[in-house]
């Protein structure tokens, strides 16, 4: 566990305090991660960097402090070896990956490199040397655009925890764990290694103070089916030990004390939110197909080749989004080569069994560096990274790893039906120079008689600029995937990780409706001069969301692509709505630019 367990009071699992007099319900909020809800009695984990020592090493014995630094990592791996080996057969996928993951930044040789630095130059202690270093990378981390990678500094921070503890000698979340009644987790956050803990049934849903709806702890979550709430800033200092806690991992809120009238119906929606997700079940190989029986492809977005079998599991036709940026992050200089990449890229082919796949080029760059040192040499140090040289701009930039990318796609593309998809896309030259790079990338294949497969190429629209000149990218590319959270960020001006101004995130700010609309409107209606109908799908957040589904659907959407755990709800609303209703209403959405307005006319859609 990257965090201690340390009860507020004597030692593990103490009983529950003798309380005098009772204090009112408190309500808290967060991010609703993964649905359901939990009731039960609060078990506290602080983190273990609230009790780190620090001091200078006596001068001469640096080199033992360092071995004992070294020590640590040692029991570290071991004991992420030993999770790893004992995961059960019917443990998520998601749970060796990220154990792997953890293990790989164990094993960073920079971040390795500057700790012992920390220790050698200023005679930090070991622990002081690894928060120090924690504290350089969060700040690096900070400065990235992209939610889901700003949120891998937990990754980091969980490791360091691990080596933290090891360092004090002291054990983890206790596995043996037991006690009277349903328990509740609260911490500052959550190792997905150590969520087995809830497999076994100790814990019936979690809250913690950092993590976002893209974290590692969130996708286990989801895939465990475990109600969480994460980001719930204040809730490791306001809950007490014991205290009874509600988790609505539909809503965010936390309930704390609830009055016996609150807890009697939270546990009846508890009641009817299990029955609702059981029938969800039963929708798996049932066809999504509208009331006027138009099909509807719900595809999944997938980070590692691994996700594939809950990708499958949840019913999806296919994977709509294949993130390739956690092939090449954490890898100082020894980024992946051609053959490693393709093997990667063949085991998803392999695994969807047939069913098409989209594989987006890496998408990273100022905001979103392969390594932190990137940024302390200074080379994508600007004054705007979100505005920098990232995506298609970063591969175009060093086209030799472009090439090798897209050779290792063209390769695996011989295994099924693969759409290579190009993120951040905005200019004519940059679609120019993505065409030039994929007939060389063919030609190198065919100077070394190496096969290769067809492709069908997309591009990400994202940027309002590439929106609002449809008609080149319709001209050029095979099929589009409107990346609704960067969409909205760049059409709003919101920097969406900026808490100040997160409140201005509107994914129904009348301008993202207007541009969505038109752009699948234009997608559609191609067809009519390219000769064949160009596919547009939409891999954001409002994909996954039901909330929106009969929206975009009215919109004329016709394929959705959002996490697995989101599919099944996602198809329960395509097969109760009817277009041919939705887009008159749709229309009165989108001529709705006063508040009062759009949400009545939203309402209307049920």
């Amino acid at each position: 566990m990257l965090a201690r367990l340390v009860l507020r009071g004597a030692g593990c699992f103490a009983p529950p305090r003798r309380r005098y007099h009772r204090r009112m319900a408190l309500q808290l909020f967060g991010i609703p991660v993964s649905r359901g809800m939990a009731i039960g009695r609060a078990v506290i984990l602080a983190s273990a960097r609230l009790d780190v020592a620090h001091y200078f090493v006596d001068p001469g014995t640096e080199e033992a402090e360092i071995e004992r630094l070294r020590a640590a990592r040692r029991a570290v791996r071991a004991e992420l070896d030993t999770l790893k080996a004992d995961l059960p057969a019917d443990a998520p996928a998601e749970m060796a990956a990220f154990i792997d993951v953890h293990k790989m930044l164990l094993d960073d040789r920079q971040m390795a490199l500057d700790t012992i630095t920390w220790i050698r130059q200023r005679r930090y202690n070991a622990e002081w040397a690894l928060t120090a270093q924690l504290d350089v990378i969060s700040r690096n981390f900070e400065e990235m655009d992209d939610t889901y990678l700003r949120e891998r500094i937990a990754d980091v921070e969980q490791v360091v925890e691990r080596v933290l503890r090891a360092l004090r000698g002291s054990a983890g979340l206790a596995r043996s764990a037991s006690g009277n009644g349903d328990l509740v987790l609260i911490a500052h956050d959550i190792a997905p290694a150590d969520m087995l803990q809830f497999k076994t049934g100790v814990f019936r849903g979690f809250v913690t103070d950092v993590g976002g709806k893209t974290s590692h702890t969130a996708i286990v979550a989801r895939s465990l089916d475990i109600p969480a709430v994460v980001g719930a800033r204040s809730a490791g200092s306001l809950i007490r030990q014991d205290d009874l806690v509600i988790i609505d991992g539909d809503s965010g809120l936390l309930i704390v004390d609830p009055s016996p009238v609150i807890l009697e119906d939270y546990r009846l929606r508890q009641q009817e939110s299990q029955l609702a997700r059981e029938r969800l079940k039963r929708l798996k190989f049932t066809p999504a197909r509208t009331l006027n029986a138009e099909p509807v492809e719900l595809l999944a977005n997938i980070e590692q080749p691994e996700d594939c079998a809950p990708a499958l599991e949840a019913g999806a036709m296919g994977v709509g989004l294949f993130r390739t940026e956690f092939l090449f992050m954490n890898r100082g200089d020894h980024l992946p080569g051609e053959d490693e990449q393709y093997a990667a890229y063949s085991r998803v082919m392999q695994a969807m069994q047939g069913k098409p796949v989209t594989i987006r080029t890496i998408d990273i760059g100022s905001d979103k560096p392969l390594d932190a040192e990137d940024y302390r040499d200074g080379e994508f140090t600007h004054l705007n990274p979100a505005l920098g040289l990232r995506a298609i701009r970063y591969s175009l930039s060093d086209p030799a790893m472009f090439r090798m990318q897209l050779r290792a796609l063209l390769r695996a593309a011989v295994l099924g039906p693969l759409k290579v998809l190009i993120p951040m896309v905005a200019h004519a030259s940059e679609i120019r120079q993505t065409l030039a790079e994929l007939n060389k990338a063919r030609a190198e294949l065919d100077a070394k008689g190496v096969s290769y497969g067809p492709v069908e190429l997309g591009a990400m629209i994202e940027v309002p600029g590439a929106a609002l000149a449809l008609p080149l990218f319709l001209r050029h590319f095979d099929f589009l995937s409107v990346g609704t959270n960067d969409l909205v960020q760049y059409t709003l001006a919101i920097d969406r990780a900026d808490e100040s101004v997160s409140n201005l995130y509107d994914p129904l700010h009348p301008a993202v409706l207007n541009l969505l609309a038109q752009i699948i409107t234009q997608t559609r209606a191609a067809a009519a001069w390219k000769g064949r109908p160009v596919e547009v799908s939409v891999c954001g957040e409002m994909a996954g969301d039901p909330s929106m589904t009969r929206l975009l659907l009215g919109m004329g959407l016709r394929s959705f692509s959002m996490h697995p755990s989101q599919i099944l709800a996602v198809k329960q609303e395509v097969l109760r709505a009817d277009p041919d209703k939705l887009t008159p209403l749709v229309q009165t959405v989108l001529s709705s630019f006063e508040p009062e307005e759009l949400q009545a006319a939203l309402a209307a859609l049920g």
